[in-house]
């Protein structure tokens, strides 16, 4: 189980009072530029819940909906002078509200209880993905698209039009695939659950990459998922078993363990933050960027123009900012054009681009405008529901756009020694 983390601790009490409400989080807020209303700003939740962590208030449905509001990106902790852990308060009090039975009416909770039925558990996730495959290959798609059959039902719409294009089956990455070259040690690969089953091409490329950098990479089929998504909905207890069964999974004699999905990375690194005894585990864990920063990698020329958008959790929930973008500008010939507004979410935020789908619509339409501005075709991004939803929006406004993770780019230049 979870640590017992309670909106009444004096260490959340402590974290809440330490917002002087200055506001400079709010142009960084995405709901609050998006929305405008004060409650749906960063500062505006904090008076919510310090109001409830002080007995000023009850859990209430509309305070339920506000947070519910949030997409949990944290770019707020990036800008916020004061060191607010706005992540880890959101979801301290959605923990709270699950406990005590509270529910926002105008959420969709049906849908939100049957994703987190699947998207965790790549059996499911995978049954999913072989059944949305047939639809597409058999002209099913097609035909529903062209006479409208989804105009009624707006978040089974939403999730249909995010369906990536169907691809080859691919092998699972083997469980262990041995360094080339000098050995640097020993990592460990988190396959994930949305990336397991809808790009597994990525964690072949991690694999691959990691290996030619001199590290031996472990990947146990047994591992499943990480927890995230229960996580940021505030089920901890949930939260909790799935990050003691991955722990379990994997050697304890391993240097690192490798993410390549934001969501997931910034998660595990928390672990040592609501999981007892996670502490050890958690400092192990690093985004596969920032193992690849350190290593001399043969790289061909590849002339193309690419921006990068910054994942949520990786660039606010890890730190993680420079290693990417270092990675890029290490292959010859690549010319990369900055991104404007590049930390500000995209809308996908786990599954919010489903259960909130206009203003996820609104953040994507809005990224995709900063995108055409920089005249790229390629846009490189950490995390896959981010590349799901900048290149559903792409296709929505028929933009030739070719949305990657940066290992694919890197896959691309490699010189296989």
């Amino acid at each position: 189980m979870s640590g017992a983390r309670r909106l009444t601790d004096p260490e959340t009490i402590d974290a809440l009072r330490s917002c002087v409400h200055c506001g400079i989080c709010l142009p960084q807020c995405p709901t609050y530029r998006v929305l405008e209303e004060e409650m749906d700003s960063p500062r505006g939740r904090i008076y919510l819940m310090r109001a409830a962590a002080e007995g000023r208030t009850s859990l209430t449905p509309g305070l339920a909906r506000h947070l519910d509001l949030c997409l949990g990106c944290r770019a707020c902790e990036t800008a916020c002078p004061s060191g607010v852990p706005f992540g880890h308060l959101l979801e301290t009090t959605r923990a709270e509200l699950t406990r005590a039975g509270v529910r926002a009416r105008e959420t969709d909770h049906r849908t939100l209880r049957t994703l987190l039925e699947v998207f965790p558990h790549p059996t499911r996730l995978g049954a999913l993905a072989a059944m949305t495959a047939a639809y597409q290959y058999s002209g099913l798609q097609a035909i529903v698209r062209g006479l409208g059959l989804l105009a009624p039902f707006k978040r089974l719409r939403t999730l249909e039009a995010l369906l990536p294009p169907p691809s080859a089956a691919a092998a699972p990455v083997p469980e262990l695939t041995s360094a080339r070259g000098k050995r640097r040690g020993r990592v460990g690969l988190l396959t994930g659950c949305v990336q397991r089953v809808f790009f597994p091409h990525v964690n072949a490329e991690t694999a691959r990459l990691l290996a030619a950098a001199g590290w031996d990479v472990v990947a146990p089929r047994s591992q499943g998922c990480c927890g995230a998504l229960h996580l940021h909905a505030g089920r901890l207890d949930e939260f909790g078993g799935f990050a003691h069964d991955l722990m379990r999974a994997f050697p304890a004699d391993l240097d690192h363990l490798v993410t390549n999905a934001a969501g997931c990375g910034s998660a595990l690194k928390e672990y040592g933050h609501w999981v007892p005894g996670a502490e050890d585990f958690a400092r192990r864990v690093r985004d596969v960027s920032e193992l690849l920063a350190e290593a001399d990698l043969p790289l061909r020329e590849l002339p193309v123009t690419v921006t990068y958008h910054d994942a949520c959790h990786l660039v606010h929930g890890q730190k993680v900012r420079n290693e990417p973008r270092a990675l890029l500008r290490r292959v010859p010939g690549l010319r990369l054009v900055e991104l404007a507004d590049s930390e500000l979410c995209c809308g996908s935020a786990g599954v919010y681009n489903v259960l909130e789908p206009e203003i996820a619509g609104e953040l994507a339409r809005r990224k995709i405008e900063r995108i055409r501005e920089t005249g790229a075709r390629i846009v490189v991004t950490g995390n896959p529901g981010c590349i799901t939803q900048i290149a559903g929006e792409a296709r929505r406004q028929g933009l030739a756009l070719e949305v990657l993770h940066p290992v694919e780019l890197l896959g691309r230049a490699l010189l296989e020694g």
